[in-house]
């Protein structure tokens, strides 16, 4: 009987088949968004013949302005039904994608529509989150939210390590544009799986809540900065977010430029330590369970920060290959046991009728500091070279785990039944 048990949880039926549609439908959008992977910067060099300043402005301005464009959707999530709002998105992100290889296709593709349509892409990403966390809640008892997000993040991955590859390859036989056509179909395709869940989600509050309630753009962030367990995990995650994308384009003009690496040796270095991602899932659940949720919080969030430092000692060669993917092997490991359980304790200390500002004000920070920081190292690359900035990063990378809460905090009651997982 138990190993009839543990086999339904291996196959996804302990969790019931409407999450087995919502765990397709993330994982399809998640294949999409890893095939173009680079896509626009790539469209940027080679269509439109951008500059390196204008490439910087498509990633860090679209992230930045998308964010911002994020801030009143949290409010207005948080009062309405979030399956038809995941499937809004999708089709949103889907829609504008597709206005690229259209304007491709007539001649008229310009770096200011690429610009919008990562803005548009931006704000849409963060509401879809928000809006998702909150539906899991509703979707999910409280124990098994860390099965949901460990799941959630090997497909995460997993579509790491495939994406890429088969992007590249489908440019290489169709042109840039054409890993853009399969993130859109990604996306229409993540809004069937939405829509075949059907309709069992609990009504959100009354309407005249929603018509007070609203319009506090600032309740998420109230509310973050008021928990006492929340605040540190915060800050946390957005500086140790920020700071390690932020030296990713550094690394990159150090492996690729002075270092003298071929392209295809930096694609290797960062896809082949993903598989790190999903041990580190698989590991999340069982460590929980023996060592609690708290420690292993802790653990994976200071272990995770010791390995950037490695990367300023950076060389030629193999030596410098093998120390690029034993760092980020490493990293990736400790942020793949971390990451599921993170998620799971934040919406675990989050009430369900503010779930869906409090996820988009997380999100929306991470989002800004990110860009950010990754201007400022821009910045500080440009001043002390891109090997310096590096180590920079690392050293308060290290700081970082003194940001994490130092006790733990029972789950926050929940005032509705349990969610029914037929």
């Amino acid at each position: 009987m138990r190993s009839g048990h543990r086999l339904g949880q291996l196959l996804g039926h302990r969790l019931g088949w409407r999450f087995g549609w919502l765990w397709g439908a993330y994982g399809t959008s998640a294949l999409g968004t890893w095939l173009a992977f680079g896509a626009f910067p790539l469209i940027a060099v080679q269509v439109l013949h951008a500059g390196p300043a204008e490439v910087a402005a498509l990633s860090a301005a679209g992230a930045a302005v998308g964010a911002v464009v994020a801030v009143p959707l949290g409010p207005w999530v948080e009062f309405r039904r979030k399956r038809p709002v995941l499937i809004g998105m999708d089709l949103v992100r889907c829609a504008a994608l597709l206005t690229i290889p259209a304007a491709f296709a007539l001649g008229v593709l310009s770096f200011v529509q690429l610009l919008l349509v990562s803005v548009v892409v931006a704000a849409a990403d963060i509401t879809f989150r928000a809006a998702s966390g909150a539906y899991l809640k509703t979707l999910l008892s409280a124990e098994d939210l860390l099965v949901a997000n460990a799941r959630f993040e090997s497909t995460t991955w997993t579509t790491t390590i495939v994406g890429p590859p088969l992007g590249g390859a489908l440019t290489g036989l169709l042109g840039p544009v054409a890993t853009v056509v399969a993130d859109a179909v990604s996306y229409l395709l993540s809004a069937l799986g939405l829509r075949a869940m059907g309709r069992h989600e609990p009504p959100p509050e009354a309407r005249e809540a929603m018509h007070m309630r609203a319009g506090d753009l600032l309740d998420g962030w109230r509310f973050i900065l008021s928990d006492v367990t929340l605040r540190p995990l915060f800050f946390h995650t957005a500086l140790f977010n920020g700071l390690v994308m932020a030296a990713q384009p550094l690394l990159a003009v150090l492996m690729l430029g002075r270092l003298g690496f071929a392209p295809w040796q930096y694609g290797l270095a960062f896809a082949a330590p993903a598989v790190g991602g999903l041990l580190g899932s698989r590991l999340a659940r069982p460590l929980v369970t023996r060592f609690g949720q708290h420690q292993v919080l802790v653990a994976a969030g200071t272990l995770r920060a010791i390995w950037p430092i490695g990367l300023a000692f950076l060389g030629p060669g193999t030596g410098g290959l093998l120390l690029v993917m034993g760092t980020e092997l490493g990293l990736i490991l400790c942020c793949g046991i971390f990451n599921p359980v993170c998620a799971t304790y934040r919406l675990q200390r989050t009430a369900t009728d503010r779930a869906a500002r409090t996820l988009s004000a997380w999100a929306v920070t991470t989002k800004v500091s990110t860009a950010l920081l990754t201007a400022v190292w821009g910045v500080l690359g440009g001043l002390l070279g891109p090997r310096t900035a590096i180590g920079l990063a690392g050293v308060l990378l290290l700081a970082t785990p003194l940001l994490l809460p130092r006790r733990a905090e029972a789950p926050l009651p929940e005032p509705q039944s349990t969610p029914s997982r037929a």
